[in-house]
């Protein structure tokens, strides 16, 4: 027997916080090596695309994978769980809201270890599928006084302003462009599918910390080089990863004359001794991919919570 989670399961499932517990206890066992992650791989047919990306969490005993797919305008996200002992499936999950919220875990989690501590104000460039998760999780781990968002189509600015104010009770104003809501944030969010640069390294204020979260092709990049120029540390989720996916480091490190040795992944910072900031002046950057053991730890919070409280629907499997 296996459970089916639905979206909106899994909304009741999976709050902010406990998704940024386990995306932090995910970093810990890629320190530990005790956690398996495969990068992406994806198919594109001249009518849609095809992504698939699987990791484990030994200690855990889960094992899972993710597959997506994109076309018309439409994706759609199933997560599957497996035990990592026995092999049995656990779980088949509708994973959109489920990757919206701990891609926001993780920036979450950097935004812990690498924002200055009195960091109080974010600067959030798009206003999309991810960049609600991505203001709720950095609520979560500062007090946040005030943000400034932009995105080019003025109505869904506005509307995003208003709605995720009542939700954070926190003050949120619509920025007149990109350059203005970097340059007003401690915590810079980029959020976005934009092939070129949305961020300059020029806006940003000493100390600043930026999570990029979107572009996650070759051909794809919100930072410039001045940017990555003026970042004293930059972090990724896994470098085999970002060999592939981050175009803001593929195409920018090599123009600025950066080796690939000088980026850390984020399992180092949160470790005793690991790569940090040196000073409240310091640029830092978490330039996000989204890998797959994040999903399976919190696929397998969601799992255990909905056998707790009875949730989900139960599906026969395999004959079983």
């Amino acid at each position: 027997m296996a459970l089916f989670l639905s979206e909106v399961d899994v909304q009741e499932l999976l709050p902010m916080d406990r998704a940024i517990e386990c995306v932090e206890a995910s970093f810990t066992a890629q320190h530990n090596r005790s956690a398996v992650n495969h990068p992406r791989q994806r198919i594109f047919l001249s009518h849609l695309s095809f992504h698939y990306m699987a990791g484990a969490l030994v200690e855990k005993e889960l094992v899972g994978m993710k597959v997506y797919t994109a076309g018309a305008g439409e994706v759609q996200f199933l997560v599957l769980l497996f035990d990592g002992d026995k092999g049995d499936l656990l779980a088949i999950i509708e994973a959109d809201h489920l990757g919206r919220i701990r891609t926001g875990a993780a920036s979450g989690v950097a935004t812990k270890y690498l924002a200055r501590k009195n960091a109080s104000r974010v600067g959030l460039v798009g206003t999309g599928r991810q960049a609600r998760t991505q203001l709720e999780a950095i609520a979560a781990v500062r007090k946040i006084e005030a943000a400034k968002v932009f995105s080019r189509d003025k109505d869904r600015r506005l509307e995003f302003c208003a709605s995720m104010m009542r939700r954070l009770n926190l003050r949120i104003d619509p920025a007149e462009s990109a350059e203005e809501a970097v340059r007003f944030g401690d915590i810079v969010v980029t959020a976005t599918s934009s092939r070129n640069p949305v961020v300059s390294g020029e806006w940003l204020q000493p100390g600043a910390h930026v999570n990029a979260i979107g572009a996650n092709m070759a051909n794809r990049r919100e930072m410039d080089n001045a940017a990555l120029n003026r970042a004293r540390l930059i972090t990724v989720d896994a470098i085999d990863q970002a060999h592939d996916e981050a175009g803001d480091l593929i195409q920018g490190l090599p123009a600025i004359g950066r080796s690939w040795d000088t980026v850390a992944e984020f399992h180092e910072v949160i470790t005793p001794g690991g790569p940090r900031r040196d000073s409240d002046e310091d640029i830092t950057i978490f330039k996000s991919c989204g890998i797959a053991i994040w999903d399976v730890a919190v696929a397998g919070f969601a799992y255990r919570e909905a056998l707790r409280k009875g949730k989900g629907s139960v599906m026969r499997i395999w004959g079983k």
